[in-house]
């Protein structure tokens, strides 16, 4: 399930009830109707936790253990964090968890020094490069990047195979692929995603990856040298293929 939520929007979590309801059900016993909520602002997101009793963890998967507690009764504790799991404290053998990607972080133009912070100059696309969706980004530009061609970009499926072999990335999932691809053209990009005319959702998705790769290799977002962030490329002995030059 996935919501998508705007600039002062909210979204509360919990068990709920119909007395109580909420956008995100989590099912667990230890979780409350109403656990909390999430608000949104312009560059970062809340969260409220109406528990009287548990803490909640927001992580940041990307931080190597960095996490911030928000205790019980906290109202919008905001979060610094571009991609986060919150996970909340369960019955189960496992805890209870969902993650969020936060608006766009904004960030000066290195270039841009001094001044006052209304006439200062931001980044049109403001690219984390140590981030996981910059490496699902380099993964979907890296056909034409080596090849210099129009090839068709790589899939999904193919994406999170690629980056499986990774140190940090060997549980990648397609689906988790697909959340960063989505987080890239919405939030990062800003890119128009062909609407509902067009004939099914395979060939949206894949006009979604194509307008990705046409606007970050034409702005130079993703250049050759990013290629070095993934796993070398191995050919069918399972050794190392080097690049031509």
């Amino acid at each position: 399930m996935t919501l998508r939520l705007g600039p002062g929007e909210v979204a509360r979590f919990g068990r709920g009830s119909p007395a109580v309801p909420v956008e995100l059900r989590l099912a667990d016993a230890a979780v409350s109707r109403l656990a909390g909520e999430i608000r949104v602002t312009d560059d970062h997101w809340q969260l409220t936790n109406h528990s009287t009793s548990h803490s909640y963890l927001v992580e940041n998967p990307e931080g190597a253990g960095e996490y911030l507690r928000v205790p019980p009764r906290r109202v919008g504790a905001p979060v610094p964090f571009e991609f986060a799991r919150v996970v909340l404290p369960a019955r189960g053998e496992t805890p209870v968890s969902f993650q969020v990607f936060a608006p766009d972080h904004v960030y000066l133009d290195p270039e841009a020094v001094g001044g006052s912070w209304g006439s200062r100059t931001v980044t049109a696309y403001s690219l984390d490069e140590t981030a996981t969706y910059f490496l699902v980004l380099v993964a979907l530009c890296e056909p034409r990047l080596r090849d210099q061609s129009r090839v068709a970009v790589p899939t999904t499926p193919s994406i999170a195979e690629r980056l499986r072999a990774h140190p940090a990335h060997a549980a990648l999932t397609a689906r988790a692929v697909s959340s960063h691809i989505d987080y890239l053209a919405e939030e990062k990009l800003r890119i128009e995603v062909p609407g509902a005319h067009d004939p099914g959702k395979g060939e949206r998705r894949n006009g979604k990856r194509e307008e990705i790769v046409g606007l970050a290799l034409r702005f130079g977002l993703v250049r050759e040298e990013h290629l070095a962030l993934l796993p070398p490329v191995t050919g069918a002995g399972g050794r190392e293929r080097q690049t031509a030059r």
